[in-house]
């Protein structure tokens, strides 16, 4: 509990000189997407300090559509990343693969409070193996968490949502778990359900001209079992835009989850970006 305190007041103190909208969101659908292409490439000849030549790239989709009418809002974000590595000598690997969706709607309750509810699912789209064993595929493990809250909403770049009574629940394939427990569901099960409390965040913001700042933060933690352990994920992406078309693309993503793995995962994805908002 002292971890989600502790994140969730300096995310606070990270959103304290936001600067306030003065216009007033239209009533109706809003959207906005990004598809880029991220890639990376080193190559050695004759190089005395060594090397090995290497080709990486990912693809990613970022999407909003949010709708606002009257008392009620509704936002949504598509999130979708997919990237591969290539070393000279070795087979292709995979660096990153991603699909999640959020959902939160909510109806007006006095100022920037909202009663709300949310709903998150993200999975992958295919197979990792671990010398040679097949340890996840698509929809394994797949993540739901659903739960009602109260939402302090500034404006669509701006958003805490806090909901202490989440529902979530992690559903595997059941050949995944024939041999022991994975990503926190028991051997020979295929599900595992937790109720417990959720907060997530959402910052955006321009620190200077041409370069935006993303900022996604959700913690968990699960009142039917070790409370004290509070699941982390915390992505900001960095746009360094050099015309319409090209930008330096930073995107970084840590995962506390002991579920899955005791410790944290960290990745970390630098490159020229190829972009095409919609």
């Amino acid at each position: 509990m002292k971890k989600l305190l502790a994140i969730a007041v300096l995310f606070s103190a990270l959103t304290a000189n936001a600067q306030e909208k003065k216009d007033e969101p239209k009533e109706g659908w809003k959207r906005s997407g990004n598809i880029s292409f991220l890639f990376n490439q080193s190559a050695f000849n004759n190089w005395l300090a060594g090397g090995t030549n290497n080709i990486s790239g990912t693809i990613g989709l970022n999407y909003d559509f949010n709708y606002t009418k009257g008392d009620w809002t509704w936002d949504n974000k598509l999130i979708a990343s997919y990237g591969l590595t290539k070393l000279k000598g070795e087979e292709m690997k995979k660096t990153d693969d991603r699909l999640e969706l959020n959902s939160l709607v909510g109806k007006k309750a006095g100022g920037n409070w909202y009663y709300s509810a949310f709903f998150n699912f993200k999975t992958q789209m295919s197979s990792t193996d671990v010398n040679g064993i097949q340890t996840s595929h698509f929809f394994s493990p797949a993540y739901f968490q659903f739960g009602p809250g109260m939402l302090w909403k500034k404006h669509d770049n701006l958003k805490v949502n806090i909901a202490p009574a989440t529902s979530k629940l992690i559903v595997m394939h059941g050949h995944l778990t024939e041999m022991g427990d994975a990503f926190g569901v028991a051997q020979g099960e295929t599900t595992r359900y937790e109720l417990g409390a959720a907060l997530n965040a959402y910052y955006k913001l321009d620190v200077m001209k041409n370069v935006s700042v993303e900022n996604i933060l959700n913690l968990y933690s699960n009142y039917l079992e070790d409370f004290q352990n509070v699941d982390i994920d915390y992505t900001v992406n960095v746009v360094m835009k050099v015309n319409k078309y090209l930008s330096a693309n930073l995107s970084m993503q840590a995962i506390y989850d002991d579920n899955a793995f005791e410790g944290f995962q960290t990745r970390e994805v630098f490159g020229l970006g190829i972009n095409y908002g919609f």
